[in-house]
């Protein structure tokens, strides 16, 4: 794999041209969590979601990384596929974490990567076996592309209550505790 600029220019165009696929999988998952953890989680829009594939394309050295991920996710397939299990797994979760950010961020993409791989087996993005999934037909890296894709983009994007409130655990500068 050659990755050039143009490479990153043309997997930024598929990843935003994908949001009829992944932003339905962001909203389905999001709804998902909140239920699990008794919350409200805002849905994300189209526009949200290209505005955010362009700020992640906008860093040139996170850009170069992601569209690398997605590449590798887009042409791989294994014969049989299960012997790939683990490598399509790991490519998947590399690439949410790459997205959602720095920790906390990093480690919730993992984890909300294997809660979204958990929905979109079967072809893209959880919807049966068609034959046309997220690569180009029927690679075993194209749901976990899908799930990654969704799992990184709603960790990083706003609608999570505990996100839009100030953290409880910040130490201000020249507060020792002292007193």
């Amino acid at each position: 794999m050659n990755v050039t600029p143009a490479t990153v220019r043309d997997q930024r165009e598929w990843i935003h041209e994908r949001a009829d696929v992944i932003v339905p999988l962001i909203n389905r998952v999001r709804d998902d969590l909140g239920d699990q953890f008794g919350t409200e989680v805002d849905h994300v829009t189209v526009d949200a979601y290209r505005r955010e594939v362009d700020a992640v394309f906008a860093d040139g050295d996170l850009a170069v990384n992601v569209a690398a991920l997605v590449g590798l996710l887009r042409s791989l397939d294994v014969t049989a596929d299960y012997p790939g299990f683990v490598v399509d797994e790991l490519l998947g979760r590399e690439l949410a974490a790459t997205i959602a950010g720095d920790q906390p961020l990093r480690v919730l993409g993992e984890a909300t990567f294997h809660f979204a791989d958990a929905t979109t087996h079967d072809g893209p993005a959880g919807g049966g076996d068609d034959g046309d999934d997220a690569a180009t037909g029927d690679g075993a890296g194209a749901d976990d592309l899908d799930a990654a894709l969704a799992a990184g983009f709603q960790t990083r994007l706003p609608g999570w209550e505990w996100r839009e409130r100030e953290s409880p655990f910040g130490v201000a500068p020249g507060d020792c505790g002292q007193g």
